[in-house]
């Protein structure tokens, strides 16, 4: 399914009063899409600055991302709305390179084992393949989850050097309490006997090959806006004031009112308390799902209420740290697999675009996975840049005394948690919608708990403004996903919409929380 043109047949006669909630990809793009169909909307973004994840954060003339972005989609409607935006000769072609550090070396990412065995040196590349050799003959007695799966696929040792920590790190649990079909996802049929294979198969053989058989190659290169992917939702917010719409900041959604089976009024707060009301005939919500649904009035049933409060996140940080130009590296980002630092990843902003970085410096910045008022998310700016420094310097990636300047950004909710009663919870939250308020319209990642890249999200709302406009999309039936891979349709289990994550056990998700906040206190 893929966004078509509404008709003016299709249309509706006047123009719908609509309420998009949050001014981040999925907002921003119903609002857009909208606009051009002569539909002017209200954006509510409760920050001060657009793009949600997605935003570019600017400080003393700095620019750098939350998480990084590339620009790249095989959906040919959210890549053509890109260019549409912000304009062809605002994006730069930017080469992809990311590897994994481990032990003060660099290893290819996605992992290719040869060169992995290569880098470890010829005793533990020994043990690497006798491990794999032992797990032929004694496989992991329980391979439905990641430890055992990655160890059935690799071994157990390159399971410990390459596939345990960073993961643990990104999703806060152990890996034998995550499920396998994420990783079986993450590697596509790959194990140490086919990289083993593959390497020693003569190129002449490998070109015979049909291209059905191949896997997918990674992109080498991909788009990039000149000043980060905030650029493109600066001159987005820019084109809808120009046509009559209208992004009001610092506004938090604290009610939504609804009556007769639609929703009538969206009332929120602004920075200093105050209550605005708005009539809506349409929502566009990006807001989590589960706040979307707590925030209706009359209230949601208890029913509800409780697949409301079970959808749970994992929050973000970046600390971004100036350092001179010696200091820089050729990758987008790297991954950081070393168990005695807390960093999980560094970008190098310089290397994703020169424009966001000056002269002779480079900016790195350095990201956390973490949940919101654990002991990393409460500790002081100071600390978190001087944690920071000391880890930059550990790992051998710069001087921490040559650091010239450090910012820290917060982003809660970055990553949707899937554990085994999400997709219960989301789908009685779907259904209170439909049964009462329908023409309120989740979208994008939070909105749907869907864990999104940007186009997914674009795409969730192109569809949603296009259904305001007349058409019958179903959403949540969207296979983004086969797009990327593809695939001649949706994954066994997969309802599309985003990409995969891990489902954690919900009991091992509480008492991770117990744990921090053990830590914390």
């Amino acid at each position: 399914m893929s966004p078509s043109e509404v008709t003016a047949d299709e249309a509706p006669t006047s123009a719908p009063t609509v309420v998009v909630i949050g001014a981040g990809p999925a907002g921003l793009t119903a609002a857009y899409q909208l606009s051009k169909q002569g539909v002017q909307s209200i954006i509510l973004e409760s920050d001060s600055v657009v793009g949600g994840i997605s935003r570019t954060v600017e400080r003393d003339g700095w620019r750098f991302d939350i998480g990084g972005h590339r620009f790249f989609t095989k959906v040919q409607p959210v890549d053509d709305l890109w260019f549409e935006i912000l304009g062809k000769d605002e994006f730069l072609q930017r080469p992809r390179m990311s590897r994994i550090l481990y032990r003060g070396k660099l290893y290819d990412y996605p992992l290719k084992p040869i060169n992995a065995l290569k880098n470890l040196g010829l005793i533990e590349a020994v043990r690497c393949v006798a491990s794999y050799a032992w797990v032929r003959v004694r496989p992991p007695k329980d391979v439905s989850n990641l430890e055992g799966f990655y160890a059935s696929q690799f071994g157990w040792r390159l399971y410990e050097h390459f596939f345990r920590r960073y993961n643990e790190k990104v999703w806060g649990v152990p890996t034998k309490e995550m499920s396998a079909d994420f990783g079986a996802q993450r590697v596509k049929g790959m194990s140490l006997s086919t990289a083993i294979i593959d390497a020693l198969t003569p190129k002449m053989i490998k070109a015979r090959k049909s291209k059905s058989s191949q896997t997918t190659s990674l992109i080498e290169t991909f788009n990039y806006p000149k000043f980060g992917p905030g650029q493109m939702w600066e001159r987005c917010t820019e084109i809808l004031a120009e046509r009559g719409s209208d992004v009001q900041f610092r506004m938090t959604v604290v009610g939504i009112e609804h009556a007769d089976g639609a929703a009538t009024t969206v009332v929120a707060t602004d920075r200093d308390g105050a209550e605005h009301r708005f009539t809506c005939e349409y929502v566009v919500s990006s807001m989590p799902m589960g706040e979307l649904l707590q925030s209706m009035s009359p209230p949601i049933d208890d029913r509800t209420a409780k697949a409301a409060a079970g959808l749970t996140y994992r929050d973000f940080m970046t600390v971004a740290l100036v350092v001179p130009q010696e200091f820089s590296f050729p990758d987008n980002w790297i991954y950081i697999h070393d168990p005695a630092v807390k960093v999980g990843r560094i970008q190098n902003f310089g290397s994703w675009s020169p424009y966001l970085v000056k002269e002779g410096r480079t900016c790195l910045g350095l990201e956390f996975f973490v949940n919101e008022g654990d002991s990393m998310w409460t500790k002081s700016d100071d600390d978190l840049i001087a944690q920071a420094k000391q880890e930059i310097q550990q790992l051998g990636l710069a001087d921490a005394s040559k650091v010239e300047a450090g910012y820290v950004v917060r982003m809660p909710k970055a990553y949707p948690v899937y554990d085994e009663f999400y997709k219960d919870n989301v789908v009685v939250l779907r259904d209170w919608i439909t049964a009462n308020a329908p023409n309120v319209m989740p979208a994008g990642r939070n909105g749907m708990h869907k864990y999104n890249n940007q186009d997914h999200s674009m795409l969730t709302a192109m569809l949603s403004a296009e259904n305001i406009l007349g058409a019958h999309h179903d959403v949540w039936t969207v296979n983004v996903e086969a797009e990327y891979h593809e695939e001649s349709g949706p994954r066994p289990g997969s309802e599309g919409t985003g990409r995969d994550a891990p489902v954690l056990e919900r009991s091992v998700i509480d008492a991770a929380a117990l744990a921090r906040q053990g830590e914390a206190s």
